[in-house]
């Protein structure tokens, strides 16, 4: 069963130091304060708490700092925004003068470190005011209990855009990005050796070397002031390139399908029952998906009317397959039932929907998709001929254009590069002229598109024992990678550390020889030890899955995995045609 929403990782981590560093700093019994957000912050707070937690913390009203708003000059405000030119110049126009102060007084916590010209900048203005300005060191979105984003989309284009007028802004993102992972290890309380996969990019090992030097710097400053010693925990720092085929499969778990066939935006789900449309947020507060989030959909569809008749006592009511029509009729005959079935509802509705896109035209697509992926078929037997796998997909008048370059990528993926000619004669027949870039710029990610690399493909771990459906044989190479740092046989020419001591645990408990055991060092390894892992570009969701199954596997060691944002196939090959195209400009950095 899935554990207490109280007990659910990172995003309890978080709440928990916001509600010590911010709320219980400036807490008076009895007194309520205005609360203002900007964009990033807003986010934030609304990963990991409710209004009503805001309530219990003094907060009566929730206002965006960039909207005019009405003075209230009796009370208090509370300001938690990100260390930005334009949060600040907001803040500062609240209180320009004495007389024309919108609030009583301020409190100020920034996400992270401000610059000096900022803080100097808030000193010179309006110091009087302030009662307190701290810097907490939360800067990333805890999305889910073991998964993190920093909310960058942009990142993408300047970590792999081929024009070299972006260079300013790459290595200002670069930093900004390297800022954000320190307060992910800083909130977990870790300081971890860095590890990063050389090859074929450079991104990885300078983003590494930048979060290696500010980590140092961090922990020797850190709130205690004590220097803290590297933790028994490792971080790794991947480039998206590093895995293409799983970015473009259609996965058939639960999580993974619902996000790539159907038009969910922002978590929440639309949906028709009774004749009427409702919408759902998928989020972690719900325990039923938790727990079939990551199931095959096969698993699910059969999983959910089996706990329809768990909560039903009446067997009668529930006889035969559950439909749709079965459970709002339920509902209707049994009140008091309602708030457990109305989830159910749901994600039978989503089930659903999921299927019924998939066998319009995504199941016949899966078995080529799985073939080429693997190289072989589900009986085992070697692809001699990747093309005639293709072809019958290209042929397909019932799939879409998109589903086709899916497919196409996956057939150069799997030979390792093709020929400019053989490229040109696909693009024409498919009549993809104007996406072709969604193919040819998975260069600049360092995949092999035109040539054909020379270099071998990376050998995968042999899973052809583990159980798995004949549609769902790929495993994303994350796995491998997760599984093979847990157990410490990273390749360590391919994977070098930052830092001259790597980390002393390596998922065994041995302590390297070189290092003598902490005195704490029991104690981490009974609190367990974390691999954190960021992945610069995006991750798919079947890879925030695998960080929660290798976790399940290896009870002794936490996996933690995050990225500059979360992709699905259509936004990720949208922003891989936007990468030669020129960027008119830098929307997110720091201090713009």
């Amino acid at each position: 069963m899935a554990p207490p929403v109280a007990e659910r990782g990172l995003k309890s981590v978080v709440w928990q130091k916001i509600k010590a560093t911010v709320f219980d700093d400036c807490k008076k019994e009895g007194e309520w304060k205005i609360m203002l957000l900007d964009e990033f912050t807003t986010k934030l707070l609304a990963s990991c708490c409710k209004m009503s937690d805001l309530l219990e913390e003094g907060i009566t009203v929730v206002e965006n700092i960039y909207k005019n708003r009405e003075p209230v000059r009796q009370m208090k405000a509370l300001y938690f925004i990100t260390p930005t030119s334009k949060s600040v110049d907001c803040f500062l126009r609240d209180f320009g003068s004495k007389s024309e102060n919108k609030y009583k007084t301020a409190y100020i916590y920034f996400t992270d470190f401000c610059p000096d010209n900022l803080f100097n900048k808030i000193k010179a203005s309006c110091s009087k005011s302030i009662r307190r300005c701290k810097e907490i060191n939360i800067s990333f979105i805890p999305h889910e209990s073991q998964v993190y984003t920093l909310d960058v989309p942009d990142a993408f284009y300047y970590c792999y855009s081929p024009d070299p007028g972006n260079a300013k802004g790459k290595d200002a993102i670069m930093e900004a990005m390297a800022d954000q992972i320190v307060t992910v290890c800083a909130t977990l309380d870790e300081n971890p050796g860095v590890r990063y996969k050389s090859k074929p990019l450079d991104n990885a090992s300078k983003l590494a070397q930048l979060v290696e030097k500010k980590l140092e710097d961090y922990y020797k400053i850190d709130e205690k002031s004590l220097i803290k010693g590297k933790t028994h925990s490792q971080l790794l720092i991947i480039d998206r390139g590093f895995d293409p085929v799983s970015t473009v499969l259609h996965e058939l778990t639960f999580q993974a399908m619902a996000y790539d066939l159907l038009p969910i935006e922002n978590d929440t789900y639309k949906y028709k029952t009774d004749g009427k449309e409702k919408e759902a947020i998928l989020e972690e507060e719900d325990d039923l998906w938790v727990r079939i989030r990551h199931r095959h959909i096969a698993v699910v569809l059969e999983e959910i009317p089996k706990l329809m008749k768990e909560i039903s006592s009446t067997k009668k009511a529930t006889e035969g397959k559950t439909s749709l029509s079965a459970l709002t009729q339920l509902m209707k005959k049994m009140p008091h039932f309602r708030k457990q079935i109305t989830k159910q509802v749901v994600h039978l509705n989503l089930a659903e929907d999921c299927m019924n896109k998939f066998k319009l035209n995504i199941e016949k697509l899966c078995k080529t998709e799985q073939d080429l992926a693997l190289g072989t078929d589900a009986e085992g037997q070697k692809v001699k001929d990747s093309m005639r796998v293709l072809l019958p997909v290209l042929l397909n008048k019932n799939h879409d254009n998109c589903d086709k370059i899916r497919a196409i990528l996956l057939y150069i993926f799997s030979i390792n590069g093709t020929t400019e000619e053989n490229l040109d004669r696909l693009i024409q027949n498919v009549k993809i002229e104007n996406d072709s870039d969604m193919i040819r710029n998975w260069s600049y990610l360092g995949v092999p598109i035109v040539p054909q690399s020379q270099q071998g493909k990376p050998l995968r771990k042999d899973r052809s024992a583990e159980e798995t459906f004949q549609l769902s044989r790929w495993t994303p190479f994350i796995k491998d990678i997760m599984e093979d740092a847990i157990d410490n046989r990273l390749d360590s020419k391919e994977w070098p550390y930052c830092s001259q001591y790597p980390a002393v645990w390596n998922g065994s408990g041995a302590v390297s020889a070189r290092q003598k055991p902490r005195a704490n060092y029991l104690e981490d390894r009974r609190n367990g030890s974390k691999l954190i892992v960021f992945v610069i570009g995006g991750i798919t969701y079947s890879e925030m899955r695998c960080a929660y199954e290798v976790s399940q596997a290896h009870k002794s060691c936490e996996v933690i995995i995050g990225s500059t944002h979360i992709l699905t196939p259509k936004k990720l090959l949208d922003d891989i045609k936007m990468l030669n195209k020129p960027k008119d400009k830098i929307s997110f950095i720091k201090d713009e």
